[in-house]
Formats: C-alpha cells, structure tokens, sequence
C-alpha cells in the first residue's frame, strides 16, 4: 500500500535574502507534498522577519494567524530572523510554536521536524551545494552570494544577529547559476546585505568585478543584475564592470539612505554626498542603465533643512525607483540610543511628503515611455484587474520595480515567462500600458 505524503504549508516573510533560505528548506522537504491550505497541512513553516517593527509584527500575527486554523498533530515552526533576534523571549512568550530555530539551521529543517526540537547553531547558514526548489517563478531566481555585513550603519540590526560578511565561494556560485540555467531559468538577481563587499572578508578588494567577469564567460542563454551595492565599497571600475559585461543588464541599486552630509555622517554610511552623488551621476551615465536608491525618513537627528535637501535631491535626480523606509527604532542599533528622536507627527508628516515626490516623478517616467519598445517577461494575469495582464522589464529586479500592464497582444496565447518585444502604448499613473508585439 502506497504510504501518504505529509503535507506541508510556507510562509516566507521578509526579503529576497530570506527567500532564498525558504528554498533551501523546501529543498530538503520534497518527501513533503505543498499545500495551500494551511487547515491540511502537517507542517507549516513560518521563516520569519526581525529587520524592522512591521516586520517583526506581521512575522508574530502570521505565526498566530496559522496557529487559529491549524489541524491536530500538525507542527508549527518558526525560523529565520526574528526568531533567532528575541530567541529567549519568543520561546517563553509564543506557547503556539513547536519548534523554533533561527538562521544557522535552514539545511537541517527535516532533522528538526523530524525531533520536534528547537534548534539555535551558532553563526549563520550560507547556502553552497544544496538543492533549492525556487518558489514565485518559472524563469526568475536569487542568487545569495554572502551572509551578515561588516557595515555598521546606526539604524540596522542585522549584523547583531546575522554575523559579520562571509562571503560565498565564487566556484559554487557559478555551480549554482549553470545548474539553474539547464533547469531553465534565465534571469538571475545576486544578492547580499552588502553586494559590493563580496570577498572583503577574504581579503579580496575587487571580488563582485571577478565573479561578474567569471559569469559573463559562462555558456548558457541567460542575464543578470546586482542588488544592493553600497556607496563606500563602490567604485568606478565595478560600476565599468556592470556596463561592460554582456550577460548583466546595466541595473545599478544603491541604497544612500540620505543624502544630507551631517545625516550621512550620522548614519555612518562611509561616503559623504560629494561620493554619493558622483558614484549616481556615474551610474545615470551608462547607457540604457536603471537607476534605484532607497532613503529613510526620520532618522533621528534629521532636522527640518536635512529632510528638504533630502527631498529636493530626489525630485531632481533622474531615478527610475526609489523606495522611501519610515525610520524604525530597534534594538541594539546605535540610532536606538540617540536623545534626539523625531517626532511621529513629524515623521509621519515627511513620509507623506516624500511619498508625493516619488508618485509624481515615477508617473512622469510611465508617461515618457508611451511609444519606446523594450524586451518584457510575460507574468500572466495581473492583480490590478483580470482583464489585464502584467509582464516584467527585462532590466527590472522582480517585485521591486513594479509591473508592466497589458492590455493587447499580437502574439496569441502568450507564454508565462517567456520574454517579449513589447511597445508602451499608454500610462495608468506610475504604471506603464503595452502590447505584446513579437517574441524576443
């Protein structure tokens, strides 16, 4: 008599980074069969967030959420990093969870459901030969090239729980996006808390323009883009290196945080403005590049004049996306310990503000592409209505950079996730309208 599978139900929260240990973990649990429906399942798995409060606090009512509706018998794991950030509290606190495990063990998450222990290995994982079953896409997937960070910016917690940067062995890399290529994925994002300090820890000062040049001599039919550069380990010659590689699409993000020199300094990002916005101005000149920053606002100690030559060097800029973060006080962070906090009215008051800036300028770029034709992956029906559909930019990072709304097609019954020409036909806002024209 054939044995029934197990089932198991994922949620995994937070960023790409996170993803990626998630794939690990359904990796090592394909005896497992997925479900969606977590009323069913034997073994549901939340890896969670600790970056910033919302985080923390979607992490705890999802936790909560599966508990309600959860079967007999069933096991609720919690992992990843809020767990391992409040360990001892969460395990007093949380009497739902049966197994609790932090970001050490995701490569051992069927020995652990296996026991029924908590497990908490010291250090981090980093993954390296493992099998990954990649989850949210047929032809997209991360590429994690290092854990932890050596930064030590004042409002971020993650080095306090993720480690100092360890870098991840350029053969093994390599390994990973061939084997992923034959499987038939295509578009590959590399990843790290701090991309362009890839092999520092190694003593290796250029180690992200080696591993470009080592994957753009790779055989196979596919591209790449690098997420997360950082202003004080980027330079002139990575920024060449991008533009110069065939296989990498000129995508350059670089979070600055700010822009103000006495926030810069605060913040302790390593680069004033002058840096800032010479390594900006460098990337804007590459030809046919994407430009995108993140910012925070409310920092503490950010006055009235930082916050309007914050938003004034943001209306100015030609970015294609920028992502604006409402300050968030954590623990174990030097920003945590400042006197000088601003105010949640104030706070709350310059996010709306600046929040006004990105929609205007992000619906004045929508409506100068109506008429350019670009390449696009086709992503099926799209949430914004069931009569539309959406397609990715092939220069664009996935979720991150919005969508693109199709509403015709002269190619008949589109492939999901193949690429397409596509020509911009109209704007809805920040998004751009296109027709399908041809396979790329």
């Amino acid at each position: 008599m054939k044995t029934k599978k197990k089932k198991l139900f994922m949620v995994s929260l937070g960023c790409s980074k996170n993803q990626v240990d998630s794939e690990v973990m359904l990796g090592r649990l394909q005896d497992y069969e997925m479900t969606n429906d977590s009323g069913e399942a034997d073994a549901i798995i939340v890896n969670t967030c600790g970056f910033i409060d919302a985080a923390k606090q979607e992490s705890i009512n999802t936790i909560l959420s599966l508990h309600g509706g959860r079967k007999e018998g069933s096991k609720l794991v919690m992992a990843g990093c809020l767990s391992e950030r409040y360990k001892d509290e969460l395990q007093k606190e949380l009497k739902e969870v049966d197994i609790f495990t932090g970001v050490a063990d995701y490569a051992k998450i069927d020995e652990l459901l296996e026991s029924g222990k908590d497990k908490f290995t010291d250090g981090t994982f980093l993954i390296d030969e493992e099998e990954r079953v990649v989850i949210n896409s047929n032809y997209h997937a991360y590429i994690k090239m290092a854990e932890g960070c050596n930064q030590t910016c004042s409002f971020c917690a993650i080095p306090s729980f993720k480690g100092k940067l360890f870098s991840r062995s350029q053969e093994s890399i390599l390994k990973e996006i061939a084997a992923l290529n034959k499987k038939g994925y295509f578009d590959f994002s590399l990843i790290a808390q701090d991309s362009s300090s890839y092999m520092r820890d190694k003593g290796v000062k250029d180690g992200l323009i080696g591993l470009i040049k080592k994957i753009d001599a790779l055989d196979g039919d596919f591209y790449a883009r690098v997420l997360y550069l950082y202003p004080s380990t980027t330079d002139e010659k990575l920024i060449s290196a991008i533009a110069n590689a065939k296989k990498f699409v000129n995508y350059f993000d670089m979070p600055i945080q700010h822009i103000s020199d006495k926030m810069l300094r605060i913040m302790k990002r390593g680069a004033g403005k002058a840096k800032t916005v010479e390594l900006l101005e460098r990337m804007r000149a590459v030809p046919d590049s994407f430009v995108r920053t993140s910012i925070i606002v409310g920092h503490p100690g950010e006055s009235d004049d930082d916050f309007s030559e914050m938003l004034s060097f943001i209306e100015e800029f030609d970015f294609d996306m920028v992502t604006v973060f409402e300050y968030s006080d954590e623990e174990g962070t030097s920003a945590y310990e400042m006197a000088d906090k601003v105010d949640k009215k104030t706070v709350s008051k310059r996010l709306t503000a600046m929040k006004k800036v990105i929609a205007k300028k992000m619906a004045k770029k929508a409506k100068a592409a109506i008429g350019r034709s670009f390449e696009a992956v086709f992503e099926g029906v799209s949430d914004e209505h069931e009569f539309l559909f959406k397609a990715k930019k092939k220069i664009w990072a996935p979720e991150i950079d919005g969508e693109i709304l199709i509403n015709e097609s002269e190619v008949e019954n589109p492939q999901l996730g193949k690429l397409y020409k596509m020509t911009a036909t109209d704007a809805a806002k920040d998004k751009i309208i296109a027709r399908i024209d041809e396979s790329a």
